[in-house]
């Protein structure tokens, strides 16, 4: 891979875009490592702040569309990188961007070779409503490494009985595979964050273990089972589907959301879909 640049463009970091901005060298080169950028690849940068990792990426021949919002930003972006051959820049938010409009409308079903691989260190205000929309569009997408809060990290890589395992994990490990790669501490970041940092990759299934389901019935059951974390399966799934029922699935009414597997989940949904 050509050597990485490392100088960070100027900008002061802005609290209403909850800016931290990657300047650790060593932590760089993993996350590029990681994501492993090739020629002939479509990446999408998400936030990509003072070009810290946006100079790797494009030094990788990749073809690079980058996102981002803070408009004071932009003109830095532009003069370190306009002239790169594949460098796009998006002046826009990232939670109303067109995903799909970044890729070649001569591809009706695009291929794995042909999908976009998103990377970003995502504002911690906005990360898990730009991942329910990124799941929303896992069709088009090969793979995603994000840096994120650590809490965050937990919760999308969660297990069965955790009490972080929950409604994000849930549907983000029925469309993709996760790993929590590594935690990146505070002082890789200028400013320092108050909370740890993870890099996390979700690959969504091209070969599915799970069974098939109703997506949005699922999406509203796992969402009804967490409302009252403390709550039974029997009080918040009362008006969804009766006891007998649960019982019939295998299911203990009087458990929590949070003891129950995946399969349990997409189960429930089926035997619902099915009387519907």
């Amino acid at each position: 891979m050509p050597p990485m640049s490392r100088q960070p463009l100027e900008n002061r970091a802005r609290k209403r875009f909850g800016q931290n901005f990657l300047h650790d060298a060593a932590v760089i080169d993993r996350i590029i490592a990681s994501v492993y950028p090739k020629a002939g690849q479509r990446v999408v940068e998400i936030g990509p702040g003072q070009g810290a990792l946006t100079a790797p990426l494009s030094d990788s021949g990749c073809t690079l569309d980058v996102i981002e919002l803070d408009r004071d930003l932009i003109p830095a972006l532009l003069a370190a990188f306009s002239l790169k051959s594949g460098f796009t820049l998006h002046n826009a938010d990232a939670l109303d961007f067109d995903f799909s409009s970044l890729l070649s409308t001569t591809l009706a079903v695009p291929n794995r070779q042909h999908q976009l691989r998103v990377v970003g260190n995502l504002p911690y205000n906005i990360s898990t409503p730009l991942i329910f929309k990124l799941l929303a569009n896992s069709g088009i997408i090969k793979d995603m490494h994000f840096m994120l809060q650590r809490e965050v990290v937990e919760r999308l890589a969660a297990s069965p009985g955790n009490k972080n395992w929950g409604r994000l994990g849930i549907m983000a490990q029925y469309q993709c595979k996760v790993e929590h790669l590594f935690d990146v501490p505070p002082h890789a970041f200028s400013p320092q964050p108050k909370v740890q940092s993870a890099i996390v990759r979700l690959t969504p299934w091209a070969d599915s273990p799970w069974p098939d389901c109703n997506e949005l019935l699922l999406r509203k059951l796992v969402k009804a089972a967490f409302a009252h974390r403390r709550k039974t399966l029997r009080n918040n799934l009362k008006e969804i589907i009766d006891s007998s029922r649960l019982e019939a699935l295998g299911v203990n009414p009087g458990a929590r959301a949070e003891t129950l597997e995946l399969r349990q989940f997409i189960e429930i949904t089926n035997a619902i879909h099915d009387k519907s």
